[in-house]
């Protein structure tokens, strides 16, 4: 059977979100996992980013490296894009189950395309693939020319379900250089002994990175508690922290006494850190501190992010986008282009990207540019260490401004669209009026932004920012006031008067 790409999604309901592609785990059949992997390969050889060897001369077969999160579908997945890659004639480095910026770092530093099966930060039952070409992971303009590739699905290999009826192993041994570069990377960057004195809980849930934070941490002389180890997968979602993970936090920092609790998403490229207090830190903040340490010239970020970025007068300047990682590479990229020196970009989830090698401690750290979690737990570490002041503290010298975000769950995408389309369909000023009735406890309306979604300025300075999930079926609202008591309040007063409006 051939089909393209694009049918495939029509057909199997698993499509491209903000990070690569996502579905039900049994929506995700051995048989749509293999075609998407057929139809990215196809992509790289028709746009030369993939050939039959490495070089001229060369009898080594053209590398593609794979790795994977802890979720129970993870494994039959990562088998399915092995099979593909090796079908069609290339070489599958299994980097084993690793962080995403691991193998998205090695792809860069060894000139191979990558894939990473994960569902990040969403329930067990739904994974995805991210796909990374020989400049780092996929950009929107790529996903359209992916969609079109027509992928042949042979009958004789699978099932009427989609799966193999040949059930074998295409996953080769685990080739640990991903891991180890990785680690070295943040090993290099700081100074020996760096957190001595520092007392650090390790939240280890069942992301990716449990093992390897303990031990990056220990080398660097921090005393490590490990806390939370699930042998099932929890969905730890680092804009809207659950509230058994608020009191858990609460609870850690009190009977440890601690300076601190990390933490990552299931796959490691979005952070979560708590101070000395049990207080999970806001994403936005906690990537602007480390723009701050690594000295970050220009900043990329999207608009659900804090405003206390321009607040602060730390940078040359900031640049806005769209939510999701390709559209902050994206304008990373532009800057590049334009010969600017240290740019970097982070998301509201805390995910730190990387564009341009910076020399920080007296070495020089690669260009990573796509979200990790890593970097951000590091080096906000080491620069209260180096201001001599708490956690709690570091975060109080910036502008205070207060961020909050929630969500709907198991709300139909074409629902949120139709809730957001209500209130952005008319002019500028017939939106204010439909606004300013819909939701009168919040004043007198400033601004109107539709770059992604709808966010609304009030005169007071509060923000209400409504978006549909590019990943998941829920309605994400963001809100932003002069305290954390006031930001939730009038994210959850938005959420309930937008079903009712």
């Amino acid at each position: 059977m051939k089909t393209t790409i694009k049918e495939l999604m029509q057909t199997s309901q698993v499509k491209f979100g903000t990070s690569g592609a996502r579905g039900l785990v049994s929506d995700m059949t051995d048989q749509v996992c293999y075609g998407y992997t057929m139809g990215f390969i196809q992509y790289l050889k028709q746009t030369q980013q993939l050939n039959t060897i490495l070089k001229p001369g060369s009898n080594k077969m053209a590398e593609i490296a794979l790795a994977g999160d802890l979720r129970n579908s993870t494994p039959r997945i990562l088998n399915a894009c092995a099979r593909a890659i090796t079908d069609s004639g290339y070489q599958v480095v299994n980097t084993g189950l690793i962080a995403t910026p691991a193998v998205a770092l090695y792809g860069l530093a060894h000139n191979c395309p990558a894939i990473m099966v994960t569902g990040s930060h969403i329930p067990d039952d739904r994974n995805g693939i991210k796909f990374y070409k020989l400049s780092g992971e996929i950009l929107k303009e790529d996903e359209l020319s992916i969609k079109e590739q027509e992928v042949n699905l042979a009958d004789e290999l699978f099932d009427p379900q989609g799966q193999f009826k040949e059930i074998g192993n295409f996953l080769p041994d685990i080739d640990s250089t991903a891991l180890d570069e990785y680690k070295q990377r943040y090993l290099d960057l700081f100074p020996e002994n760096a957190f001595s004195g520092k007392k650090i809980g390790v939240y280890q849930h069942s992301g990716v990175a449990r093992e390897l934070l303990p031990e990056i941490l220990n080398k660097l002389g921090a005393q490590v508690i490990n806390l939370g180890y699930s042998d099932h997968f929890i969905p730890v979602d680092t804009e809207a922290v659950r509230e058994e993970d608020i009191e858990l936090a609460r609870r850690w920092a009190a009977e440890y006494k601690l300076d601190a609790i990390v933490s990552t998403d299931g796959d490691a490229d979005r952070p979560l850190i708590s101070d000395e207090k049990g207080h999970w830190l806001r994403g936005d903040i906690v990537g602007m501190i480390c723009s701050q340490y690594l000295q970050i010239d220009h900043v990329v970020t999207p608009i659900s992010s804090n405003t206390c970025v321009e607040k602060s007068g730390s940078f040359v300047d900031v640049k806005r986008t769209r939510i999701g990682s390709p559209f902050v590479i994206e304008a990373m990229n532009h800057y590049i282009e334009d010969h600017y020196a240290a740019v970097a970009g982070y998301e509201a989830n805390g995910g730190f990207l990387l564009a341009t090698p910076i020399r920080r401690n007296d070495c020089l750290l690669s260009a990573l540019p796509t979200r990790d979690a890593i970097i951000v737990i590091l080096t906000l570490l080491h620069r209260s260490i180096e201001k001599n002041v708490s956690l709690s503290q570091l975060s109080e010298q910036l502008p205070q401004r207060y961020t909050y975000s929630d969500r709907i769950k198991d709300i139909a995408t074409e629902r949120s669209q139709q809730l957001i389309a209500r209130l952005t369909q008319g002019t500028e000023s017939e939106n204010k009026q439909i606004l300013e009735k819909d939701f009168p406890q919040f004043g007198r309306i400033q601004s109107i932004n539709t770059l992604d979604g709808l966010r609304v300025t009030f005169d007071n300075e509060d923000i209400i920012h409504f978006r549909p999930s590019g990943n998941a079926p829920e309605f994400r609202c963001y809100s932003e006031s002069g305290s954390i008591d006031k930001a939730e309040s009038i994210n959850q007063m938005a959420l309930k008067q937008i079903l009712l409006s």
